[in-house]
């Protein structure tokens, strides 16, 4: 067998591998059914603030949330809401009264199987609260402890006009349980921006920020049941298929 005859050999070889494998594509192609993913608003509401309105006689409030697909993985968010909260600490007792809204987008790093459409996200918020305090009571420190005076003061002072902006990064999960009802759960670490507070006082907590702590961070979750309000479809071809199309 010489040379020239081998080279012969090994091209119509390659070449019947090459007809086989386009062969098998198109047949792969012409059998799976391309995923169809649905676009639409989501709407709902955290089913913890809601419960914590009912057990906690100083706390009320109420959020909605949202979300709309922007593409395969992208979703563009947003929560609004509402807070009157009194903390009552050893030094001093207030009642802190606002709203705020978020917004900002999600990226869903979950890979779904057929048609379901679970989402496991990581996201980032832009948050701005508007707010009051009211001052009820407060302590004045006293050094000489021993002496057993009452040092309480009692007498409501209110704070008006405040407002902050943070920004918020977000980890959270939805699952769909029924027929485009969704519950889930998202943990937020919060940085304050800008914070404007009021003179002799301190913004210690932020309606929609929650309690502050040092270095302006703070901490929250939610707890959601939402309905999906489908749009649109559009079909996600299958990998092989769009390698097919393309040729």
């Amino acid at each position: 067998m010489n040379k020239t005859y081998m080279l012969k050999y090994i091209g119509s070889f390659a070449f019947l591998l090459v007809s086989l494998s386009t062969f098998a594509q198109e047949k792969i192609a012409d059998t799976i059914v391309p995923k169809t993913d649905r676009y639409g608003l989501r709407v709902g509401v955290d089913l913890y603030k809601i419960a914590r309105s009912v057990y906690d006689k100083d706390y009320k409030g109420l959020e909605i949330t949202a979300d709309y697909r922007y593409s395969k993985r992208i979703f563009i968010a947003g929560e609004i809401g509402n807070e009157n909260k009194t903390t009552d600490e050893p030094q001093l007792n207030f009642t802190t009264k606002g709203t705020y809204f978020k917004v900002g987008a999600d990226y869903n790093i979950y890979e779904n199987w057929l048609d379901m459409e679970n989402l496991i996200t990581l996201g980032m918020r832009y948050g701005v609260s508007s707010f009051s305090h009211e001052l009820n009571n407060y302590a004045i420190y006293n050094p000489n402890p021993y002496f057993n005076n009452d040092s309480s003061v009692t007498g409501s002072r209110s704070f008006d006009g405040l407002s902050a902006h943070w920004l918020e990064f977000v980890a959270g999960v939805k699952a769909k349980v029924f027929d485009n009802v969704f519950v889930g759960f998202s943990l937020r670490l919060n940085h304050l921006v800008s914070n404007k507070k009021p003179a002799n006082f301190d913004n210690l907590y932020i309606p929609g920020f929650n309690r502050t702590y040092e270095a302006d961070f703070g901490v929250g979750f939610n707890y959601t049941v939402s309905y999906f309000i489908p749009l649109y479809k559009k079909k996600n071809l299958p990998k092989v298929e769009e390698e097919v199309k393309a040729k």
